[in-house]
């Protein structure tokens, strides 16, 4: 179990980082075999700033932001959804730059 987890109680379970993960992949599937959404993926990233080099030297890693699920509705829409118990600083700048460079609103539940 990572410190993460440890320092906001998390309790990992059925490969979920937490029990309101893997509660809302649950409701997700069902969703999606009742056709109410479509193309649901889990742990999908996005690179929100790319690496960044000098000459072949790499000066800086990518930043990315991996989100929780992403999925089209029925009006066609991609949403990429996040499920959130705590708002880090870290979290709060990746949404901004989401939307940003990406053009896409993180949908927390």
């Amino acid at each position: 179990m990572s410190r993460s987890h440890l320092k906001y109680r998390n309790r990992p379970t059925g490969g979920y980082s937490s029990v309101k993960e893997a509660r809302r992949a649950a409701e997700l599937r069902l969703l999606e075999r009742a056709g109410k959404i479509m193309g649901l993926r889990e742990q999908v990233p996005y690179v929100l700033i790319p690496n960044q080099y000098k000459g072949d030297k790499l000066l800086e890693r990518a930043v990315t932001y991996v989100a929780d699920f992403v999925y089209e509705d029925m009006a066609g829409d991609t949403v990429v959804e996040d499920v959130k118990g705590v708002r880090t600083d870290a979290y709060i700048i990746k949404r901004k730059l989401m939307l940003w460079t990406q053009g896409i609103a993180i949908r927390e539940t």
